[in-house]
Formats: structure tokens, sequence, C-alpha cells
């Protein structure tokens, strides 16, 4: 999705580049104010760090059709930066002075003769202007205009066996726009989307849990299966649902009532508001009332097949559900995307700032930290600080690849949630047991051992690494104030410098200890169909943590806790929060469990595993913060900590 964290997000950008040589003579005279000089200013970062030498194969044709975003810094770029940290910092004398949308667009946004200025400098180099919001103009053109206007020569390049077209060097603008350009994008072709026509495909084919489960975590052993780490391990709960995981992170009396938390992803479950509605009166949870669940959604959609548009729909289904589960008066917008790619989930973004759709945000998508280009980097971060003086908090999941080694074959860290700017949510597994009481958690990492034929042992006990919650140090991003004195050195030095560390927070995110969400999918026989399924990735830890902000924004008196970072890491190594470990009780841990061959019947028979938790390459969750579950989970204090 970019992808999304049940499955993935990824990005897809497109390219554009750079200007020709100014003409001279009596064309010049001719030309406006800001050709008339050759001085210009750089756009770092637009030049792709795989657009080497070795990869070049030549000028792009200069008939080659480009569309691009050209991104505007606003009359403060500085200024936003600095206030944003500041109403969201404690200590500071502004802490929560937020600022309209309107007031931060009359402060901070780009003015109309900005505006007037670039669209005539673009116009001037043969673009057109195609479209605009109050942080970009969308242009297209041929690769020749491209060129001219961003004084670059476009080329082709090899990257992972494609051909994809690039600036051959880094992309500049007229100096004499006086910095009202923040940066380009699209200056590359090479595909920038998330990892999970104007009619959306049906439901996906029906996923069953096998069974048998626990009730509770611990309630069901399987005595009959060979032993796990010493002894006999527990079925895998059937899923937790929203009264469990409220006991186990001390929702308390707290409902959310009042707070507005917003979703994004790319698509829109067709089905939604009867499958929340649904799932919530099986489960115990308050009924939603009438304009509590609300979707902006676009126009229309693109890229349908590309991006799997009806996986996307379970996402929103999660993401919709656990936070209802975790604030059940909380009111939910929905804000889709019409696509996996970035320039339509900033959009998604972008709407929620522009229209101060919410307070708390959460989105479950993201893509690796290497194919994260700066210019997007800039364009999100923009977004980031335009919520933060709004008093908008941003909550990404930290992905599901642990080091992404695996996956990779690179440690890094994923993104947006690598951003300085949003809260990353890393992921555990849960330990809920009887009578709703919190036991312990582990960070979310499995390893999965096959049942041997014969029944009596694990085959390469405890098995091979599937998954677990993303986290690191970025490579990129530099460290920011509220890690310094918490983030121990050697994690934040661990790529030779000090850097942003993943993730912040963390909450339930094993599929193996997770959630159980209600949707309508396709049946075996073609019909559709209302059905459950356990279902866990950080894509649920990021809606968990939303929830948990809205019980605490209400708590805190309905007065939005906007970045909620400093504040975050403020209370670190208190009780406000379960210090996370791998090995709680100094012992190992492990569930078995049974899934149907085929998805959703017995009929092509059963495979049994057993899942080790606790086990997230070469991330480990420590007493401390660590890059497994950051600060740790909240516990039972967390919530009224914000109390006035």
């Amino acid at each position: 999705m970019r992808s999304h964290r049940g499955a993935r997000r990824t990005r897809a950008g497109l390219s554009l580049a750079a200007t020709l040589p100014l003409l001279a003579g009596a064309l010049a005279l001719a030309a406006p104010a800001h050709a008339q000089s050759s001085a210009r200013d750089t756009l770092s970062g637009t030049r792709p760090l795989w657009a080497t030498g070795a990869a070049d194969k030549g000028d792009t044709a200069d008939g080659g059709k480009v569309t691009a975003r050209v991104y505007l810094a606003g009359r403060d770029a500085k200024g936003l930066a600095q206030y944003a940290k500041a109403v969201s910092d404690p200590s500071s004398e502004q802490y929560k002075q937020y600022l309209s949308a309107k007031e931060a667009h009359q402060r901070f946004g780009a003015t109309k003769e900005q505006i007037a200025q670039v669209t005539a400098w673009l116009k001037s180099s043969g673009l057109t202007v195609t479209g605009s919001t109050a942080r970009y103009l969308s242009v297209s053109g041929d690769v020749a205009a491209a060129e001219k206007a961003f004084g670059t020569q476009l080329h082709d390049y090899t990257k992972g066996g494609h051909t994809y077209r690039a600036p051959s060097g880094t992309a500049s603008v007229p100096a004499s726009l006086d910095g009202a350009v923040l940066t380009v994008t699209g200056l590359d072709s090479a595909p920038h989307k998330a990892t999970k026509k104007t009619q959306l495909p049906p439901p996906s084919a029906v996923f069953r849990n096998a069974g048998p489960f626990s009730t509770y975590y611990g309630s069901n052993t399987a005595t009959t299966l060979p032993d796990a780490y010493g002894g006999k391990a527990p079925y895998a709960p059937k899923g937790y649902t929203g009264k469990q995981l409220r006991a186990a992170y001390g929702a308390g009396k707290a409902t959310g009532k009042g707070v507005k938390v917003a979703i994004t992803d790319a698509y829109a479950s067709p089905t939604i508001a009867k499958d929340a509605a649904t799932y919530a009166q099986k489960h115990g949870d308050a009924p939603y009332s009438t304009g509590q669940l609300k979707q902006v959604l676009p126009k229309k959609y693109s890229r349908i097949k590309e991006c799997d548009a009806a996986g996307w729909y379970g996402e929103e289904t999660l993401d919709v559900e656990a936070v209802h589960a975790m604030a059940p008066a909380a009111d939910i917008t929905y804000v889709g995307g019409a696509s996996c790619y970035d320039d339509d989930l900033l959009d998604s973004l972008g709407k929620v700032v522009d229209n101060h759709l919410a307070d708390i945000v959460s989105n479950s998508w993201g893509d690796i930290e290497a194919n994260q280009t700066p210019e997007l980097a800039a364009a999100y971060d923009q977004v980031f600080q335009l919520g933060a003086v709004e008093g908008i908090g941003f909550y990404f999941s930290s992905g599901d690849n642990g080091d992404n080694v695996a996956s990779t074959g690179t440690k890094q860290v994923d993104t947006p949630a690598n951003s300085a700017w949003v809260t990353a949510v890393g992921g555990t597994s849960l330990a809920v047991g009887k009578g709703d009481t919190y036991q312990w958690e582990t960070g979310w990492g499995t390893l999965k051992s096959n049942l041997a034929a014969d029944g009596k042992s694990w085959t390469d006990f405890p098995g091979a690494y599937t998954s677990g919650a993303g986290g690191g140090t970025s490579r990129t991003v530099a460290q920011p104030d509220y890690q310094k004195g918490v983030v121990p050195d050697a994690l934040a030095g661990a790529n030779g410098g000090t850097n942003r560390v993943v993730p912040d927070i963390a909450a339930i995110a094993d599929p193996n200890t997770g959630f159980l969400v209600g949707q309508t999918q396709t049946m075996p026989d073609g019909s559709q169909g209302y059905d459950e399924y356990r279902i866990g990735g950080t894509s649920l830890a990021a809606p968990v943590i939303a929830g948990v902000q809205a019980l605490a924004q209400q708590t805190g008196g309905g007065k939005a806790l906007g970045f909620a970072n400093p504040a975050i890491y403020d209370r670190y190594g208190s009780a406000k929060y379960h210090d996370v470990v791998d090995r709680p009780g100094g012992e190992d841990h492990a569930v078995v469990r049974v899934d149907y061959a085929n998805s959703y019947d017995s009929s092509e028979g059963l495979l049994t595993s057993v899942r080790s938790l606790g086990k997230d390459a070469s991330l480990k969750a420590v007493r401390g913060y660590d890059d497994v579950t950051g600060v740790g989970s909240p516990a039972p204090g967390y919530v009224n900590s914000y109390r006035r």
C-alpha cells in the first residue's frame, strides 16, 4: 500500500527535469523578470541516488511526457518549523497555543504573489499548470519543457531491471523566485507508492482462522502437541476484542467523547459502515451514533489493479474498528486516497490539515526508507508541521518486516514513520489473561516452525523469521531533541551519525495475538458476506494508539494533544508505560496456530505451527527505550496522566 501495514504501501512518483540554457538577445528582453538572470537556487535531493553514471542510458527523448508537482515553501518555512516545535514542547511558553487552519495558512502559507510568480515561470518554460492546492501546483509538459524549467537534463537510467527517467543533476529554480519553491516531485519516474474508472473491485476472497483457539491468553493449552521452550504452548487467541484491549491499556471510563480521529488509507471499502456497525453489535462496543463515522473520498480512483484496491478494504476496516473499539465515543473520519501513490496519500493528509478534520490521524501504510527521496520527505514534513501548529498529531505504523534485512537485504527503517514530525508506532505480542487482566508483552517478532509429519516434533525449531515490528536507526533524519537523553547513544549512532530512532511508542501488533476484525468478504461460491478473522501488523498498533490518544485527550479536558512526541518522551521511565521486553519473566514464549490450508475451510487440510514471540530479527526489546517498542506501551496510568 504505499503499502498498507496489513499489506504495505508503495509509492509512485513521476519525473521531471531540467532547464535548457536560457535564450539570450531579443527573446530574453521579452521574457519574465525571473528569466532574465542565470542565477538559480538548487532543490536538494531531486536527483535520486540510483541515477548513477554506470546506470545512465543517455538522454530521455524531448517529446516524452512529464507530470510533476511543484511544492510551495510558503512565506516563512523556517518559522513554520520553529512554531511547530514550540507548540508541541511541554516546556515551551507557546505549548498548545495552536492556530486554526485559516490562521496557519495566513501565517505560513504561500502568498498570492508567490503563487502568481511561480505560475508565470512554469508557463514561460512551456509547462501547463493542471491543478493547484494551498501547497502545490500540478504541472505537465514534455521533457524539453521540464528540462528548461528545472535546469537539468533528464536521462534514462536502469534500476532493478527496469528503465526509469531521472534528472542527471540536481534540479534548480530561478533565484528570482526568492525561495518560493520548496521542492519538486515527479522528476524521476520510478514508482513511489505505498503498500497496502471509478469502479472499485469487489471484496477480497474470504479468510478465516481455523482454531482451536484460546479465548484469552493461555486459556487453551496444546497438550497433545510437542513442547516449545521446555513446555506446552497455548493455542493462539481467537483475536482480542475492544473490551480486552481497553483493559490492557488502561482506558478506564474514558470513551474519547468529543475527540475527532481521522484515518488515511487508499481507496474505500464500500461496506465499511455496515461492517463496523455489525462488528460493534457482535462484540459489545457502543453502537455508532448518527454521523459518528464519515468518509471523505476522491471524485475518482486510479491504479486500481496496480495497488490492489480491494486489499485496502481490510486495512480501512481494521483501522476503523480498532479506533472505535478503543475510543467508542470518538468521531471517526476516513479520508481515502485515489491510489496508493505518494501524491494521492499526501493529498489525503493535506485534506485533514486544510480542513482540520481531526486532531489525531492514524496512518497504517509506509515504505522502506531507501525508497524515500528527499523531495518527498520535504513535502511530507511540511504537511506534518502545518498539522502540528494546528494541534494535529500523526501516528504511523513502523513496519512489519523488523530491520528489513530479510525483505530487502539492507538494515533500514520505514517511512514516513522515520519523520521527526510523526509518532512512529511499533508493535508487541500481547498476553491478556482471564478477567481481561494484562499479563505481559514482548516485542513483536515471529519465528515459525511447522509440525512434523509424524506430529511428534517441530521442524527446525524455533524456525524461520516471518515478520516483526519495524524499527531501527534512520540514515537520513537527524535525531530530534525529544529523543536526546532517552534513546541510547548506541542506537542513535548506529549509522555513524546521531540520528532519529524508530519507533516512539508501541501497542499490540502480532497477528498471532491479534485483534478480531469483521468484514464483508467474497465467499468461495462468489457470494459476499460478513465474516471475521484475526489480524495484526503495525497496521493494528497505529489505530490502537490513536484510540488511546483520543482517550488521553478527553481526560485532558478535550484540548488537542497535537504532535505528541515531546509529551510522550517527557513521560518516559514512569509507571505510565509498560516497559516491554522480549523475555518477560525471564522466559521465552510461543503460541500454537492452526490454519486452513486453503484459507477458509478444512476441505484441503490443516496446517499446524508454533510461533515464537519476541524474536524480531536483529532488533531487541530490552529494559528502557528500544528499537522495537520505543518507550513502551501505554499502562493504566498513561491516559490519566493528561488529566488537568
